[in-house]
C-alpha cells in the first residue's frame, strides 16, 4: 500500500501536493481540513481518503470523518487523531488511546511541525506530517508519502514547499 499523509490543509490542497500524491493509493488526512464538506470531497475525488476531523473543522467535516481512526492493515496497527502531542508530551486523550490500542504507528497533526521518530516508550513510530495549508506559523508546507509492505513502513519521502511561495499557493 502506498500512502500519502497530509494534515492541516486549512482549505488548501494545491497542485504541487496533488502531483506529489499522484502515485499513492490512498491519502490519509490527520485533520484540520478547513473549508467545507465540498473541499474534503474534492480530495476524495482525487484519491480515496481515510481521515479524522480536527479542532478547526466544522460540522460537515465532522460528519464525514471521526475524531479517531484505528486501522489494521498488512500486520500493522495505525492510530490516527488530530491533536496528539509528541513523544514524551502526549495530550491526555491521545495518551489514553495509545495505551488502550498499542499501535505500531501513531499519526497526528495539529502542531504544524513535521516530525517522524521512533517512540521507545510505546515501541511505535510517531508521525506528524506538518501542515500543508497556508494558515499557521510554519515556514514550509509539508506532506509525506510512504509504502507499507510486509508489516513495515518503507521509502518514506518528505515533500515541502515554502509557505510564502506565490507560485504554489491555492
Amino acid at each position: 500500500m502506498y500512502v500519502g499523509l497530509i494534515s492541516d490543509t486549512h482549505g488548501v490542497f494545491s497542485e504541487p501536493f496533488r502531483k506529489f500524491f499522484d502515485p499513492v493509493d490512498v491519502i490519509w488526512h490527520a485533520g484540520d481540513w478547513g473549508g467545507d464538506a465540498a473541499f474534503a470531497e474534492s480530495i476524495a475525488e482525487f484519491k480515496p481518503v481515510v481521515g479524522v476531523h480536527g479542532n478547526c473543522d466544522g460540522s460537515g467535516i465532522r460528519y464525514m470523518y471521526p475524531a479517531t481512526q484505528l486501522l489494521k492493515l498488512q500486520g500493522i496497527k495505525v492510530l490516527m487523531t488530530h491533536i496528539g502531542g509528541s513523544p514524551g508530551h502526549y495530550y491526555s486523550v491521545a495518551k489514553s488511546l495509545i495505551e488502550e490500542h498499542r499501535p505500531d504507528i501513531f499519526i497526528c497533526g495539529h502542531s504544524h511541525i513535521l516530525k517522524v521518530m521512533r517512540d521507545p516508550d510505546y515501541d511505535m513510530l510517531y508521525i506528524n506530517p506538518g501542515a500543508a495549508g497556508l494558515q499557521g506559523w510554519q515556514l514550509m508546507r509539508t506532506a509525506l508519502r510512504f509504502k507499507i509492505e510486509e508489516g513495515e513502513v518503507k521509502e518514506m519521502e518528505v515533500f515541502e514547499i515554502p509557505k510564502n511561495s506565490t507560485t504554489f499557493a491555492g
